[in-house]
């Protein structure tokens, strides 16, 4: 299979992620006799600071000639700490999704026995979490028309819907449901807001075509409380921008590191793939960043690609390096391995490499020779 990816490396810790996730999409073209011809472009501050946009156009003429986008972070703290900048890293990612008409972001939440002890909740309510939120990515406040008074002292986010934006991240998410639980969550605020009954009665509506999908209708607030109480009751959760935004990195938590989780963006043209961290500054070019999300978010890259059993082997890589201990500062403080190293191992996971005993002796900084 031949496949033309974009790169966007981004800010902070990106481009160190990314080059890991790279590294392994490697391994898989070797491995199974794929080609993946690569093509990096700017994003985010990085494109601030070369050519005045946080999205270049020829980025964006990038990204719409190939067949998937690996996205890596953006954010500068110069520009969190300037309220008045007009223009900011974030609006490359915000412009890359419009441009690309990406309209429903996948982020699965999946736990780890081995990482359980770094999660909040006990291990008895982490046992067999595996669930996928569904989150709206073009409408909502964020895009809504922004208002604020001459003198600064009121402001307004208009939060607007339209049938055919729910409708069509809603058929998605009762596709993958099928293939899984076959249960589906509707994330809400319909007691008091008309755009949440919007979408409860277009989701009720395309229920009746999903006969065989169990719809359940939870509002948010009690939704954000039940992800903490029995996160294992949930399968497929389907919600708005915002509330999607708040509830997955709050279900992040669960995995024990922020830096676990992928997540991919999908609409009428090009993917994009990406870690759901930010860009981390105070870690970039320390080489001690995790790279797991970066590398699950490949593996989904394979999915789309209808490579399955691709993406179930970088899957049991990275759960072999969990399972063994191979991991970052994030996960542990005192016994960790660099962003290289794990990077590396799961590359020669891949590559077939990996012997079926290992000696962690022989892993050292920076290095992943198994001897």
């Amino acid at each position: 299979m031949n496949k033309k990816i974009a790169i966007l490396n981004g800010d902070g810790i990106g481009p160190e992620v990314t080059a890991q996730a790279l590294k392994v999409l490697n391994a898989v073209a070797a491995t199974f006799k794929h080609e993946f011809e690569y093509t990096e472009a700017l994003i985010g501050a990085a494109a601030i600071d070369q050519t005045g946009s946080a999205l270049p156009d020829e980025t964006v003429a990038v990204c719409l000639k190939s067949d998937a986008v690996l996205f890596g972070a953006v954010g500068d703290p110069k520009y969190d700490h300037d309220p008045s900048a007009k223009v900011r890293p974030e609006q490359g990612i915000l412009g890359i999704r419009k441009a690309l008409e990406l309209f429903a972001n996948i982020r699965p939440v999946t736990t780890y026995p081995s990482l359980q002890h770094l999660s909040p909740l006990k291990a008895k309510h982490l046992e067999g979490v595996d669930f996928i939120i569904f989150r709206e990515l073009t409408g909502g406040i964020y895009f809504g028309k922004k208002q604020t008074s001459e003198d600064g002292t009121v402001a307004s986010d208009e939060c607007s819907y339209a049938k055919e934006e729910i409708e069509r991240i809603a058929h998605l998410s009762f596709q993958y449901a099928r293939k899984r639980k076959k249960k589906l969550t509707l994330v809400d605020k319909a007691n008091v807001l008309d755009t949440s009954r919007l979408w409860r009665r277009v989701v009720q509506q395309l229920a009746t075509h999903y006969s065989d999908v169990t719809v359940d209708y939870m509002f948010v607030d009690n939704a954000a409380m039940q992800l903490i109480l029995n996160p294992g009751q949930f399968d497929v959760i389907l919600t708005e921008n915002m509330f999607g935004d708040i509830i997955s990195d709050e279900a992040s938590v669960l995995s024990g590191s922020l830096g676990m989780l992928p997540s991919a963006s999908v609409g009428n043209k090009t993917a994009l793939f990406e870690p759901i961290h930010g860009s981390y500054p105070q870690a970039a070019g320390k080489d001690v960043a995790n790279p797991i999300g970066s590398i699950l978010s490949v593996a989904m890259m394979l999915d789309y690609f209808g490579l399955a059993e691709e993406a179930g082997l970088v899957r049991d890589a990275v759960s072999w390096t969990l399972y063994n201990n191979f991991v970052t500062k994030d996960i542990d403080m005192v016994n960790f391995y660099f962003t290289s190293t794990i990077g590396d191992l799961i590359s020669d996971y891949v590559s077939g490499k990996i012997p079926g005993t290992v000696k962690k002796d022989n892993i050292e900084l920076r290095k992943s020779t198994i001897i």
